[in-house]
């Protein structure tokens, strides 16, 4: 009996999950195991802040300056070296990386692989999955991060205790190199990205550049949740086992909420950044309930505010993908820069704020950066808007929302008229 075939786009998703994996493994190992590192290299904590920063600092350089590569280098040519990057990177460490400095150097070439993958699977899911599942598409990849989260977490009573913190290194690197392996493998003529014409309908900047700043104060709340919440919990009266448990049932709760969160993207026409904009606002006000020192308030403020207010960068990421015409890598790059930013700053001023204030003060100053992002997307989705009433697509778009047809459809511009 013939088994049946595996379709492209499922083949695509997977792939997009691996490299999202692998990109953000790296720095969830560094800080899963940093004790071991740091006992074994003789740098402080001061340094080991600086080391997690230099990682998304440069992804998020990378990403800003990488997106239009990507966008012509075509789906085969940047998995290619997001692989390879990945691969030098996570051996680099696992051989060269014997003291303070040479590790800094690693975790650049490892921020700008993260970059690469990021953007690369932005760019496959754009390319290569139908219009109506991309939407799971998106969310399921962006589920990866959570799911990294995990498995750098049972990296250290495994892997670790095994055979020593630079073997997960190994496996990261080997990673790397299957990525780079499989990229060889997907055919050229399926990978090249359209060529530009002199009338490109390039992405709009200025609601990009808004978004990028929306998804900054986003990330900078929800990755400090993501940093500071078990030692939080633990201070308010949980175990030490309790707060872990609280981590992986938000991340479990997290997993699923951004998968849901894109199957029903795929069930109406747009109408997408107002679902975003919800759930940063329900993020706001569980960060603001964490501000209360009771483990019967934290724990289900943390858990809806880690599963809930921390469930919209899949449906971003896609939101932002629909909107960015002819180059979807160069506009979801630019979010992704903002992710980067807000992953290195958030914890470092949280953690500022709690040394000079406290726990609760710096939670309320989270929920005020989660609220101030969702009405910074509220401000992007009327910029979009606004630009596809200006400057229609040269296909038909749907948008605002609508279950079996859109609400409103642009008319494509007159040929030879204005793009």
């Amino acid at each position: 009996m013939k088994r049946p075939r595996t379709p492209p786009a499922a083949w695509t998703v997977l792939g997009a999950i691996a490299m999202t994996t692998i990109g953000t493994l790296p720095v969830f190992l560094l800080s899963s195991q940093s004790v071991f590192v740091r006992e074994e290299l003789g740098f402080d904590e001061t340094r080991f802040g600086i080391a997690v920063g230099t990682f998304f600092a440069s992804a998020a350089v990378a990403a800003l300056l990488g997106g239009r590569l990507a966008d012509r280098a075509g789906r085969r040519r940047s998995t290619v070296l997001a692989g390879t990057l990945a691969a030098a990177g996570g051996l680099g460490v696992a051989v060269a990386a014997h003291s303070w400095e040479v590790l800094i150097g690693l975790l650049v070439v490892l921020g700008v692989a993260n970059a690469a993958c990021q953007v690369t699977a932005n760019l496959a899911l754009a390319r290569a999955v139908p219009p109506h599942r991309r939407g799971l598409g998106f969310g399921v990849k962006q589920a990866a991060i959570p799911v990294s989260i995990m498995v750098a977490g049972l990296a250290v009573p495994t892997v670790t205790v095994l055979g020593g913190w630079r073997w997960t290194y190994v496996l990261t690197g080997l990673g790397g190199v299957a990525i780079a392996l499989a990229g060889l493998t997907i055919a050229r003529s399926t990978s090249a990205a359209p060529r530009a014409a002199p009338d490109e309908d390039r992405p709009p900047m200025r609601p990009l550049v808004v978004t990028m700043a929306a998804i900054t104060l986003a990330s900078a709340a929800a990755n400090s949740l993501g940093a500071f919440l078990a030692s939080w919990g633990f201070a308010v009266g949980l175990t030490p086992s309790g707060a872990g448990v609280l981590m992986a049932a938000g991340s479990a709760v997290n997993i699923a909420l951004r998968v849901t969160s894109g199957h029903l993207a795929d069930r109406r026409h747009g109408r997408n950044l107002p679902v975003v904009a919800w759930q940063m606002l329900a993020g706001a006000v569980f960060l603001g309930l964490l501000s209360v020192p009771s483990p019967w308030v934290v724990v289900p403020a943390g858990l809806l505010a880690f599963g809930l207010g921390w469930s919209w960068p899949g449906l971003l990421l896609y939101a932002v993908v629909r909107l960015g015409r002819d180059a979807p890598a160069s506009a979801s790059a630019i979010v992704q820069a903002g992710a980067f930013v807000g992953g290195a700053a958030g914890p470092a001023l949280f953690g500022v704020v709690v040394g000079t204030s406290g726990y609760p003060t710096a939670w309320w100053a989270a929920s005020v950066a989660f609220a101030a992002a969702a009405v910074l997307v509220l401000l992007a989705r009327r910029m979009f808007l606004a630009d596809l009433v200006r400057r229609p697509p040269r296909e038909p778009f749907g948008y605002g929302g609508g279950r079996a047809s859109p609400a409103h459809t642009t008319t494509p511009p007159e040929e030879g008229g204005p793009v």
